[in-house]
């Protein structure tokens, strides 16, 4: 996948990409919002056996860059039934709160509805972060649901999650 529009890209990630995603999966402050305050303990090579089984077919990791340099990673799954699962993590803390969020969702989103051909994206997270919570509903995601205490951090600390979906047909503009 290779998605560009004005100055940000999302690409599919490769091999060559495994000691970046590996720092940023290892570091606690980027990993905190998903319940990882610890990072996590995941190795190059791990990341590496990861990316070389992606496919079109079953999902991709992929990275954002903004200005030609990497600030993120996205991620999509297949769920079935023309499902697909999708994930977003700014990791360069200078890059978030400026908007970039919400335009590659929807580039993203324009991608999996246009050539992949899904008819439904499903997302999840964590019911405390409002700001993604507000991203996701300006660009039309509906909230269908909540998991009070459905899994434990790694501090220990019972975790909930919100549910979102976009449906093509609901689904607007991808810029």
């Amino acid at each position: 996948m290779l998605i560009e529009r004005e100055n940000l890209t999302i690409r599919d990630a490769t091999a060559a990409d495994a000691p970046l995603l590996g720092a940023w999966w290892r570091d606690g402050k980027v990993m905190a919002h998903a319940g990882f305050p610890n990072g996590l303990s995941i190795t190059d090579e791990d990341i590496k056996r990861e990316l070389a089984s992606a496919s079109d077919e079953t999902g991709r990791r992929l990275i954002i860059e903004a200005d030609s340099v990497p600030v993120g990673e996205m991620n999509y799954r297949n769920k079935g039934n023309k499902t697909a699962e999708i994930g977003i993590k700014i990791c360069d803390f200078s890059m978030q709160d400026k908007g970039c969020g919400t335009r590659l969702i929807r580039m993203l989103a324009g991608e999996l509805f246009g050539a992949l051909d899904y008819d439904k994206i499903i997302l999840d997270t964590n019911l405390n972060n409002k700001r993604a919570q507000h991203v996701y509903e300006k660009i039309g995601f509906r909230k269908v649901g909540e998991r009070r205490d459905c899994w434990v951090d790694q501090l220990g600390k019972p975790q909930s999650a919100a549910d979102y979906e976009l449906s093509k047909s609901e689904y607007g503009s991808p810029t």
